[in-house]
């Protein structure tokens, strides 16, 4: 065999341990399998005397995801909910967002007075959002945008908004159906959960005017003083290992024991590779 030959083959086993070693790094810098998830419990508060809320979404995600902000434009799908209820197009977003770690809806409308709880999981630290439409507006709605979650409890108040969607005629013939049954009040005018191409406005999310005293809304039955809703957040004192695909599933607080696992075949690995150069080095000599 040739010297050139000899020194590629005792090089060898060194390219094999320096490989092994960043291997090993490599495995024992990789996060864990399971991400210890808190549950959180949101109340919501209908602090109003007249106006009921449409079931509220709530979603944690991260500082990817965001369903609406002051003074921007409102996504379309903030669009459905302040103008006709409409929580299916926000919850098909949510579902097809790797940024989203849960979500929840209600089941029933929130009437002046009363409360909706929900729970959702996430990692500590993350984000909540929550959106809701005043049922008796023409585009109103009420929520919380991107608040970081917290350790024990958190009680947030929160005002009306306009989405700047649609002009506010108050009017019931442009006002979702649900509105004059929820409230005690009755009219020739049936109401529509569609959105009317010649009241759109252009404008963008704001703080709500309030009632004005239109042609069918008054201040007396539907009017409001912000805040409209108390939501308070509660996390669980323990927490929930979700176990995330490409690795085993872990037992609670089991992080530290993956990492030591890694690591232990790393050092495997390099061993191996020590004795593989050892060997070669009397094989050359």
């Amino acid at each position: 065999m040739q010297a050139s030959s000899l020194r590629r083959w005792a090089l060898a086993p060194a390219l094999v341990i320096a490989t092994a070693a960043a291997l090993a790094l490599a495995l024992i810098a990789t996060p864990a399998a399971g991400e210890a998830h808190v549950t959180y419990t949101v109340t919501i508060e209908n602090l109003t005397a007249g106006q009921p809320f449409t079931p509220p979404v709530v979603v944690t995600h991260s500082s990817d995801f965001d369903i609406f902000e002051t003074g921007q434009s409102a996504s379309a799908e903030i669009q459905a909910i302040a103008e006709n209820g409409n929580n299916d197009p926000l919850v098909a977003l949510i579902g097809g967002s790797s940024a989203v770690f849960d979500s929840a809806v209600g089941t029933a409308a929130v009437l002046p007075g009363e409360t909706a709880t929900l729970s959702v999981t996430a990692p500590a630290g993350s984000l909540i959002s929550t959106a809701m439409m005043l049922i008796c507006t023409n585009d109103g709605f009420a929520g919380l945008d991107s608040v970081t979650l917290a350790s024990g409890s958190q009680t947030i108040d929160v005002n009306a908004y306009d989405a700047g969607t649609e002009t506010n005629t108050e009017d019931f013939a442009d006002i979702v159906p649900p509105c004059q049954s929820l409230i005690g009040v009755t009219s020739d005018d049936e109401g529509t959960g569609e959105s009317n191409p010649a009241l759109a406005e252009g404008a963008v999310i704001a703080a709500h005017a309030g009632i004005q005293g239109g042609t069918d809304l008054t201040t007396a039955d539907h009017g409001w003083t912000d805040p409209v809703a108390r939501i308070t957040v509660t996390a669980a004192a323990e927490a929930s290992d979700l176990p995330t695909s490409g690795g085993p599933p872990l037992e609670s607080g089991s992080g530290i024991a993956w990492t030591l696992y890694l690591a232990i075949g790393g050092a495997m690995l390099i061993a191996a590779a020590s004795v593989v150069f050892a060997t070669s080095r009397r094989a050359v000599r």
